[in-house]
């Protein structure tokens, strides 16, 4: 891949790259990587990442020192500033734990937490509770990201971690759609963004979804009908959970969702079934 301004991958493809060598790696941990100064993104004029070759590289360098060597984020920058760890070649590793000065904080002292290194992520903490990785790859792989085919190289096929947010830009990438189609989704009220301008994982998950009836000819004008009919039936099961809302107590809250949980199952068999006896004409030829 050519290392142009007009050749360069988002951060959903980027994530879709690290992911054969470093399965746990998430868009949060990336953005993270990056607000502690160890990754440096372009920026395009909207505000979206723009990563190149050399951007990769660095990731994999970081994300391996830290599988590897145990080392934390603070000792991987100063020794990627001074030269120390070379990203491209990586000269002179540093053998981890072991060559730490007693200067060097231990990992996560004095440093934020990154949500996708959390203890909820990772129970098994410590050194000796880490997994054995898998052999890194031979090469770092810069071919293009593949048309959905369900493989890690696939950004549609990324799964993404709750609470994580995406630009507009991210989005489009990892639901595989233009941009002018996020707008017309957004236009029709399918896809909703927040306060920030940002999408959460339903988003992703309605955009994915739109993508496959737009690729088999339905107009996104088309996808409103089911927003207002969800709209409609979300109206509806509000109205008869009401009475345990009121009821401000744990126990009446617990059976409110549970039974909120019910009649969403509910809704969907009675659309499954009802759409199977309207084309029951055309399924049975």
């Amino acid at each position: 891949m050519a290392d142009t301004a007009s050749s360069h991958l988002s951060i959903g493809e980027v994530l879709a790259l690290l992911l054969d060598e470093f399965p746990d790696v998430t868009i949060s941990k990336i953005r993270f990587l990056e607000s502690q100064g160890l990754i440096n993104p372009e920026r395009t004029p909207s505000g979206y990442r723009k990563f190149h070759d050399d951007d990769v590289d660095l990731l994999r360098c970081v994300l391996r020192e830290q599988r590897e060597n145990f080392l934390p984020l603070k000792v991987i920058k100063e020794r990627l500033d001074t030269g120390e760890i070379d990203p491209t070649s990586e000269i002179q590793r540093p053998r981890g734990i072991a060559n730490v000065s007693a200067d060097d904080p231990p990992t996560g002292s004095n440093e934020p937490v990154d949500e996708s290194m959390s203890s909820a992520n990772h129970p098994a903490a410590g050194r000796d509770a880490i997994k054995t990785a898998a052999p890194p790859a031979a090469a770092t792989s810069s071919k293009p990201i593949a048309p959905a085919t369900g493989t890690v190289d696939d950004t549609t096929s990324i799964p993404m971690q709750p609470g994580v947010r995406l630009d507009a830009g991210e989005l489009a990438a990892m639901a595989g759609i233009t941009d002018d189609q996020l707008e017309q989704l957004a236009s029709y009220g399918l896809v909703v963004n927040d306060s920030n301008g940002s999408y959460d994982e339903d988003a992703l998950e309605i955009a994915r979804v739109a993508k496959r009836f737009l690729d088999l000819g339905v107009d996104a004008r088309h996808l409103r009908g089911w927003r207002v009919a969800a709209d409609r039936e979300a109206g509806l099961f509000e109205q008869i959970i009401q009475p345990l809302v009121r009821q401000r107590n744990p126990q009446a809250s617990e059976r409110a969702v549970g039974q909120l949980t019910e009649l969403e199952m509910l809704g969907g068999q009675m659309r499954s079934a009802l759409m199977r006896t309207l084309l029951r004409q055309h399924l049975d030829t």
